[in-house]
């Protein structure tokens, strides 16, 4: 079920950003690991403000295509987890989680924008009949 709209998807995002950004300090990340967290902190800033949807600011990125962005780096996130960071036990658990997390917000985004377009429909009113009442 599709329950993420694009709005909340892309004030989601932004959330992201900081909590990448406050990553290293708040889980003690050192080294390769904290470098990483920063970079894919200001990569994921740089999509949200390109991506064409309310919260973008700079819309060149279709929004079904910064979901197809994301399912891919939840998949690499994980697997970064079990190769790149498996010696790191937080950095393992971080990454997994997270990239779990990425993968589990792009099942439940309405990337097409159907959601929004439901809320802009009027359903008719239905007139009662002047004989029977209903």
């Amino acid at each position: 079920m599709k329950f993420i709209s694009p709005t909340i998807h892309g004030i989601i995002d932004y959330f992201v950003v900081i909590f990448l950004l406050a990553s290293p300090t708040i889980f003690g990340f050192t080294g390769l690991l904290a470098i990483f967290t920063y970079a894919l902190a200001g990569i994921h800033l740089l999509m949200t403000i390109l991506t064409d949807y309310n919260v973008g600011l700079i819309k060149i990125i279709p929004f079904h295509t910064h979901g197809f962005i994301e399912s891919v780096v939840g998949v690499v996130l994980i697997a970064l987890g079990y190769t790149l960071f498996n010696d790191n036990a937080a950095g393992k658990l971080f990454y997994i989680i997270f990239g779990t997390i990425i993968l589990y917000t792009w099942l439940v985004t309405d990337y097409r924008g159907i959601l929004a377009n439901l809320s802009n429909i009027t359903m008719p009113v239905q007139q009662k009949d002047p004989k029977t009442g209903f």
